[in-house]
């Protein structure tokens, strides 16, 4: 293998495998359905946030009077924060640990939300909301490889799947928000803002609740704190009436990737021989999935309105195309273990690339909300497997650091969406709009066809090593 100063090759000592060991064993029970409820609302607020967005630009344009482009900017201040904040979590995640960068990122979150409502001009809500776009990405990018690390190989996929899919739950919210709240009232837009900032009363949960990742603790050393995290799990297990099996002849390889970089070497690491090939094909991944993403969902009621609908009818028929989500996600969740990601991936980025070119021809109300559906379901389908699938691909000592700054550099993507269509909606159509999405969404489908690897049914350790091996 070649070696580097970020991730050397070393055996794991005995007492670090046996826990190793003794986390894969575990069957699924109550510790992990409270870790997938405590990060699954994270992501629902996470995502409400980001939906929310596409409700509050029509008003806030006419309030205003924005113009196209200033609109675009607005649309765009999630992303501006979104990247930073991806980045800053997972970079510090690996090295400060997932907890506390979990907490940190809720809380700016929900502050800024509050400030956003408050906004006097366009100019304060897009900072606001530059603001409130750092901590969403800060939590979207460190909750699913924190979790990733607590759950078995053989349900991994399904879980983090399942977890991504709270996302929906969000945008359901925001649609009803957009649907019930905004048109109501002349200050709708501010109210709608100040639910977003409820989650604040998460913190007190997390801060008694969350446990850190045992297999972060054991990269720094701290071997004794992570059996307490492993025993805590097996006790609640075992009061729950679950029996646990034997950890012997759990495979786990014995060589491991020990953390010896900073700050700089962990973002060179992402490029060491093995891994440059795993990230090349996640940052094309993460680029053509949110500049298509934001680009619909942030831009769906808008467009609806610009082809003649009222307010009030756009919103309702995205909140049916927004409901899409639900069965896109936890669809996916169980097709990803069967299918495995990689496939999974492929498929629905296809699928989605029919439907988008399928609305780009759309002429009537029900078409746009029929193939509209059926973009939401299968993009998030895709959202489902990636997330899973992104922090597999990386040793415990990078995880957080290869998650963040994939999920960082997609941003572009979706920083890029809402200015684009923004500038261009006038030269291109509503027809332009989504078949430029067909043509992205086709990019990313190559892109992990010829370079993305099979995880499923694979320990983290396991696709480590293959990783790893790369190198030699």
């Amino acid at each position: 293998m070649a070696t580097d100063s970020i991730a050397v090759q070393g055996s794991f000592t005995e007492t670090d495998l046996k826990l190793l060991k003794r986390l894969e064993r575990l069957p699924y029970g109550r510790p992990h359905t409270s870790l997938l409820f405590m990060g699954g609302l994270g992501y629902t607020f996470d995502g409400m946030d980001a939906g929310l967005i596409a409700f509050i630009l029509p008003p806030v344009i006419k309030l205003w009077g924005l113009t196209n482009a200033q609109a675009g900017v607005v649309g765009s201040s999630l992303m501006v924060g979104y990247l930073v904040g991806a980045f800053s979590a997972g970079t510090l995640g690996d090295l400060i640990g997932r907890r506390k960068v979990m907490m940190w990122a809720l809380a700016i979150y929900t502050i800024a939300t509050l400030f956003a409502a408050l906004a006097t001009s366009w100019g304060f809500l897009f900072w606001s909301r530059v603001v409130a776009g750092f901590g969403v990405g800060a939590e979207s990018a460190i909750v699913a490889p924190y979790l990733s690390e607590f759950v078995p190989r053989r349900i991994r996929g399904r879980f983090i799947g399942s977890l991504a899919g709270f996302f929906s739950f969000g945008f359901v919210f925001a649609a009803l928000l957009g649907y019930f709240i905004v048109p109501t009232w002349a200050q709708g837009w501010r109210i709608a803002q100040v639910v977003t900032f409820l989650p604040i009363i998460m913190l007190l949960w997390w801060r008694r609740s969350l446990p850190e990742s045992p297999r972060w603790l054991m990269q720094r050393r701290r071997t004794a704190e992570a059996e307490e995290v492993v025993v805590r799990m097996e006790t609640s297990l075992r009061n729950q009436g679950k029996s646990l099996p034997d950890f012997e002849g759990v495979d786990i390889p014995a060589m491991g990737v020990r953390r010896t970089g900073n700050f700089f070497q962990n973002l060179a690491a992402l490029w060491s021989p093995g891994l440059s090939r795993t990230t090349g094909m996640l940052w094309a991944l993460w680029i053509t999935y949110t500049f298509s993403y934001y680009g619909f969902f942030i831009w769906v009621p808008t467009l609806l309105v610009k082809q003649g609908m009222t307010i009030t009818k756009s919103f309702g028929y995205s909140i049916i195309i927004y409901l899409a989500q639900i069965p896109g996600y936890y669809g996916a969740a169980y097709i990803c273990e069967k299918l495995d990601r990689k496939w999974t991936i492929v498929g629905s980025m296809v699928l989605c690339a029919i439907s988008a070119y399928l609305m780009s021809g759309a002429r009537t109300a029900f078409a746009v909300t029929l193939f509209g559906f059926c973009v939401s379901l299968f993009i998030n389908g895709v959202s489902a497997a990636m997330y899973a699938f992104t922090p597999e691909l990386y040793p415990t000592s990078i995880r957080t650091t290869g998650m963040g700054v994939a999920s960082s550099f997609g941003r572009i993507g979706g920083l890029a969406a809402p200015l684009i269509i923004g500038f261009t909606y006038a030269q291109i159509g509503f027809a332009g709009v989504f078949l430029t999405t067909t043509v992205v969404m086709l990019v990313g489908a190559f892109a992990v066809a010829v370079l993305g690897e099979k995880t499923a049914g694979k320990s983290l350790e396991q696709i480590t090593l293959a990783e790893v091996s790369k190198a030699k």
